[in-house]
């Protein structure tokens, strides 16, 4: 089943964008703050993901006439559902869990909270051209 196949490809992408969106938060902390930092992080790992989706998982649907800028933002701007569990669960997270990965765990939390929301804005909203199955 192809959307199975996306599902299993788009928590694959999910996984490096949450080490992409750790990473620069954990770098960005100590300037900007716990809150701020995930901000900037989170955008990160988005424009992480769109990449390897586009390239990968919905690689048969990305659209080669449509402006690559445009599809961006339509990215971006479709994750907003997404983007509002995950850093809810974050912030959550930051005032429930004391210690030095609880950044971490909040950020993996917010990614999981968002992930289905997420995959079904990408699949149907951005990159949905020629679908079959």
């Amino acid at each position: 089943m192809k959307i199975g196949r996306e599902f299993l490809a788009f928590a694959a992408v999910g996984v490096i964008g949450l080490v992409v969106d750790v990473v620069v938060l954990y770098l960005l902390a100590p300037l900007l703050g716990w809150y701020a930092a995930r901000v900037v992080s989170f955008l990160a790992a988005a424009t992480t993901t769109w990449a390897f989706n586009r390239r990968y998982t919905f690689a048969a649907s990305a659209a080669a006439s449509r402006s690559i800028w445009r599809e961006y933002l339509g990215y971006l701007a479709t994750m907003a559902a997404g983007a509002v569990l995950n850093y809810g669960a974050y912030v959550l997270t930051l005032h429930w869990v004391e210690g030095r990965w609880a950044a971490a765990l909040g950020v993996a939390l917010g990614s999981l909270a968002g992930m289905s929301a997420n995959f079904l804005s990408a699949r149907y909203l951005v990159f949905r051209s020629h679908r079959n199955g």
